[in-house]
């Protein structure tokens, strides 16, 4: 799938990773869904770390590679300025809490930016910038729609989290055959499944139901019930 057409859909609708040791990973463990969750609830399920990929040998990438990497980067980063933004004008700690487990998932792809040496799209990059035009677009419209309401700002939380989900499973399925690009999607997609299900919680909570945008009501379903 060409990067231009990945937003289409979503725009049409109004810890660190280190490669040199294996002893150190990230977790999103240490994340509440917000103050109105059940304390069992975690953003991460249990005690999962990303496994240390440094064993793994660097392979020849190819260019959907590559451009899926430098994409994430910027995706990643979408996520934690959104709810960056949206914790700050709402002070829901869902927000607050995710947006640090965001900045470990920029940090794993930026270690695969390191490890191709590869040119960091995200490299200074202020709150709310993005290299990526249509990703610039999308932020914009987000923080728009999310700053109607706390119930509009939980929404775009969960929107977000299925775009994650749908342009990670891409990534598997259609460009992605380097081992240690595998794994690292593999956990993002992990942990984004675990933030939907916090989002949505959250909204329940609320006595909101939380309809499926970009996926469909099976796969949803699955996500959500997971235990």
């Amino acid at each position: 799938m060409k990067m231009k057409n990945r937003l289409f859909t979503i725009l049409s609708l109004s810890a660190v990773l280190l490669f040199s040791s294996c002893g150190n990973g990230f977790s999103d463990n240490d994340e509440q869904n917000d103050d109105l969750a059940l304390s069992s609830e975690q953003v991460e399920e249990g005690d999962k770390t990303l496994p240390c990929i440094a064993n793994i040998p660097a392979e020849p990438l190819s260019d959907a590679e590559k451009e899926g990497i430098l994409f994430m980067r910027e995706e990643e980063k979408l996520a934690r300025d959104v709810y960056t933004y949206l914790y700050d004008k709402t002070e829901i700690r869902a927000f607050g809490n995710i947006r640090k487990a965001e900045q470990r998932h920029m940090d794993a792809v930026k270690a695969l930016i390191d490890r191709y040496d590869l040119e960091d799209p995200a490299g200074g990059e202020e709150a709310g910038v993005f290299t990526h035009e249509e990703l610039q677009e999308l932020y914009d419209k987000l923080i728009k729609e999310g700053s109607a309401s706390d119930i509009a700002a939980l929404k775009v939380g969960a929107l977000i989290e299925e775009k994650d989900i749908l342009d990670l499973e891409n990534e598997l399925k259609e460009n992605v055959d380097n081992k240690d690009i595998t794994q690292v999607w593999t956990h993002l997609r992990k942990g984004s499944e675990a933030h939907l299900r916090a989002f949505v919680w959250n909204l329940k909570v609320r006595g909101i139901t939380y309809e499926p945008v970009l996926m469909d009501r099976e796969a949803f379903d699955r996500i959500i019930n997971r235990k």
